[in-house]
């Protein structure tokens, strides 16, 4: 679920709609999904539930959807901070977007969902994730800590 080529470092995406746009175009272009426009929306839908953004310049998006067929997960690190209706009204930068196909058992995801989202309360790894200057170093952290 989660490789090198999902990691994508100094994007200069200006809104949560393009961050969106630029993770179903990803989640299309590297064989995950068959269908950007679904995703997309599956992303839109998620986010009017309730905001991803968590705390400290991190989000969690989370697409389920019948137009994924590979559970994956994006990872991107902005060059500049976005408005994300965050938590705790901080602006976003890092962004952990899960990709869940519909007929995914939920369990798998819901798991990989809390193990992220325990991750972000931890200082020291997002300490790390935040100084980690490339992919190698971005994806050595995620193995070594999901």
């Amino acid at each position: 679920m989660m490789t090198d080529e999902l990691i994508f470092l100094e994007q200069d995406i200006l809104t949560q709609d393009e961050v969106f746009d630029f993770l179903a175009q990803v989640s299309v272009v590297h064989g995950k999904a068959h269908d950007k426009g679904a995703v997309k929306e599956a992303f839109i839908a998620r986010e009017h539930e309730g905001t991803t953004g968590m705390l400290e310049g991190f989000a969690i998006p989370h697409a389920k959807s019948s137009a994924i067929d590979q559970p994956a997960v994006i990872v991107v690190k902005l060059k500049n901070a976005i408005e994300w209706q965050s938590l705790d009204g901080s602006p976003t930068q890092n962004i952990f977007a899960l990709l869940i196909p519909e007929n995914d058992a939920g369990e798998k995801h819901l798991s990989l969902l809390s193990k992220i989202a325990k991750l972000l309360m931890n200082e020291d790894f997002k300490h790390q994730f935040k100084q980690a200057q490339n992919k190698a170093m971005i994806a050595e952290l995620l193995r070594k800590n999901l």
